[in-house]
């Protein structure tokens, strides 16, 4: 069994009063990671589904005596998949102000932020948690440093989703079916996207361009959308937990990109799949594309499971000078470069150093990716 990082996270927080929100893309372990921790949870334990049509016709008129009702005798109530459940925002918030005896636990893909239905209701009343395919410093608490830095090669093609870990020799397979079905489903369900083949391209067309900028007019031309729709697209695309973006740092220089961005997917089996390339990584054309996804994919996973924000940019000028990646807090500034070849001489360019002064400056590369990744 390999432990999941915000597991004390969520152990700690199982005794107050707020309910626990665990957001995540379809299977990443959100019900796995809850049934671990049930022994911890405070017994009666009830378990619901958003998926069962009857827990949905019950609760589309919510009231606390019908979920008293419900509820019964248990002191923990667990809702699976609740994005599903219309008016799961006005449930949760009616339990925790007027059955305060019960702790709400509530699981959500994508669709959750999509349904936009508990932002408002439960202001100040819960503790959110994002869920990620298993990150590199899992990998490494689990059978160590050493071991997870050889599989590196196969990480960069096959990526990091349980189901893909958890069965190898079957890694192909699994990630089509996965992708196939699981990719698009809330969008789909919830936006009544009108061209699902559009959205499967522009998915297709941000894979090519990880790690590169992308412009939504250039898109909606490869796709055949216009610009408005091309952005709602990716707007949904990044709620879904399936792309993330990085803006462009522009405060000093006249010559800097300015409203530019870059996009990068959750985890590199995944991107893989939508474009149906698995040849060896060392075979790859497109392999410093994938360790620059890879490195950071999994720093976003791992800043957000210590609970650490930071400002994340690229910089990069209009005379193409460019640093891949940039952290900022409280007016620190750290700027990487990420290289897969070791013996690549790298220097940053002078016209930044002199812009942003005092910024750390380092070089990830395989050899030294712990430093960064644990």
């Amino acid at each position: 069994m390999i432990l999941r990082a915000i597991t004390a996270s969520i152990k700690h927080r199982l005794s107050d009063e707020k309910a626990i929100i665990l957001l995540g893309p379809r299977q990443v372990g959100k019900s796995t990671l809850l049934q671990q921790l049930s022994s911890d949870f405070k017994s009666d334990v009830l378990w619901w589904n958003g998926d069962d049509a009857d827990i949905r016709t019950l609760l589309a008129n919510p009231t606390s005596s019908i979920l008293r009702s419900l509820i019964g005798k248990a002191k923990t109530l667990v809702i699976d998949e609740a994005q599903r459940i219309e008016n799961i925002g006005l449930c949760i918030k009616l339990i925790i102000d007027q059955i305060k005896e019960v702790k709400v636990i509530a699981t959500g893909s994508s669709a959750f932020e999509l349904a936009n239905s508990i932002n408002e209701p439960l202001t100040g009343r819960k503790w959110e948690y994002n869920l990620y395919p298993f990150s590199f410093s899992e990998m490494v608490n689990d059978h160590g440093l050493l071991e997870e830095k050889r599989l590196l090669n196969h990480r960069l093609i096959y990526g990091y989703y349980p189901e893909i870990v958890n069965n190898p020799g079957e890694e192909e397979l699994r990630l089509k079916q996965l992708s196939s079905s699981y990719l698009y489903k809330d969008i789909l369900t919830w936006e009544r996207i009108q061209k699902p083949d559009k959205m499967e391209k522009l998915v297709q067309a941000l894979a090519f361009q990880i790690g590169s900028e992308v412009s939504y007019n250039e898109l909606g031309q490869i796709v055949g959308l216009d610009n408005q729709t091309t952005e709602k697209y990716i707007d949904l695309l990044e709620k879904s937990f399936i792309v993330f973006r990085l803006s462009s740092l522009s405060r000093n220089l006249r010559n800097e990109l300015k409203k530019s961005r870059k996009f990068y997917f959750y985890d590199n089996g995944l991107r893989n799949a939508v474009i149906n390339q698995f040849s060896p990584a060392l075979l790859r054309q497109d392999i410093g594309a994938l360790w620059e996804n890879f490195i950071v994919s999994e720093r976003v996973k791992l800043l957000a499971y210590e609970q650490i924000s930071y400002n994340q940019y690229f910089w990069r000028t209009h005379a193409q000078q460019e640093i891949d990646y940039i952290e900022e807090r409280n007016g620190l500034m750290k700027a990487y470069e990420i290289k897969w070849n070791v013996k690549t001489k790298n220097k940053f360019p002078k016209t930044f150093l002199d812009a942003y002064k005092d910024t750390e400056t380092k070089i990830i590369t395989p050899e030294n990716i712990h430093e960064f990744l644990l």
